[in-house]
């Protein structure tokens, strides 16, 4: 602690020879102690980073640190005003620009229908302009142009994202499902495979990857082989609780069901799973179809589901 302080002293005494006030040395205390707490109390860390910014609004760094801590409250508003802020005192940082542009785009999927997604587009493309290798820029840039129905731009920004960061999962996913829903079927298989090539145990978007590879191989009648990536996707997921994982029982009971001759126990086990989870719950109108064909798979298999 001794040895923190004197560096700390050291800094100020640096400061204010180099002409910086008591505020903006004061600033930069209160964005260390905020940096210590970040990761166990973003609460209080925001506190003091808001009071550093207070006392030097100029810092963009600090202004930086505190959109950062606003993210992980998933304060949006927050996140692109402080970044705003940031890009006027230092107009060159395209990381600034980007952020901004993902925090309105959240703002956006928040809205649901009333979402305005056109306002995430400028920024997001002008942090490319600034910097043409940031992945998750054009990622996101995909994703609005998607909610803008620009399909062809959503391709184009997925696969610059892919280019520049190949290894993360994660921007696969949508890329091979929209190149499935426009029938291109080739391209999603391709896709899907490179994917895969970069797939390491526990890696989220596993699940993903693995269930679209069953629904390729399902459309082109390959059972057995739908059949092993659903079961691929089934094992990434473990207990399959996240949003939007439950589909794994559906899909793998629905499998088993298709199959020559039929697995009818594991079946059943798989779609009452389904059942439970998701067609006697507040996700049931969403998966209205998977229920109705859970319950006309179970009739085939001579069974029912309560």
């Amino acid at each position: 602690m001794k040895i923190f302080a004197k560096l700390v002293t050291s800094l100020a005494l640096a400061l204010l020879a180099s002409g910086c006030s008591r505020n903006n040395i004061e600033a930069v205390n209160l964005a260390i102690e905020a940096d210590k707490s970040k990761d166990t109390n973003v609460d209080e860390a925001i506190s003091k980073y808001e009071q550093a910014t207070n006392l030097d609004p100029t810092n963009h760094r600090i202004l930086w640190k505190l959109a950062r801590a606003y993210s992980k409250k998933e304060a949006w508003d927050k996140v692109a005003s402080t970044c705003a802020k940031a890009e006027k005192i230092a107009p060159t940082h395209a990381d600034y620009t980007e952020k901004r542009g993902i925090a309105i785009a959240r703002q956006a999927a928040k809205q649901g229908a009333s979402a305005n997604w056109s306002d995430a587009k400028g920024p997001l493309e002008e942090a490319i302009k600034k910097d043409p290798n940031l992945p998750d820029a054009h990622f996101e840039l995909a994703e609005v142009l998607l909610h803008l129905d620009d399909e062809q731009g959503a391709l184009r920004e997925y696969t610059k994202a892919i280019e520049i960061k190949p290894d993360v999962l994660g921007f696969y996913g949508p890329l091979v499902d929209l190149y499935y829903r426009l029938g291109y079927i080739d391209l999603a298989e391709q896709t899907v495979k490179e994917g895969l090539s970069f797939g390491k145990e526990g890696d989220k978007g596993l699940f993903n990857l693995h269930s679209l590879y069953g629904q390729i191989h399902e459309s082109r009648n390959r059972l057995d082989d739908a059949l092993k990536e659903y079961e691929l996707a089934k094992r990434a997921c473990g207990t399959c609780t996240d949003p939007g994982q439950a589909i794994a029982f559906f899909n793998l009971g629905a499998a088993y069901a298709q199959v020559t001759p039929p697995r009818k126990s594991e079946a059943m086990t798989q779609l009452a799973a389904f059942q439970k989870m998701i067609c006697k719950g507040a996700a049931a109108k969403r998966y209205a179809d998977q229920c109705a064909q859970a319950q006309q798979f179970a009739s085939k298999m001579g069974g029912a589901l309560q």
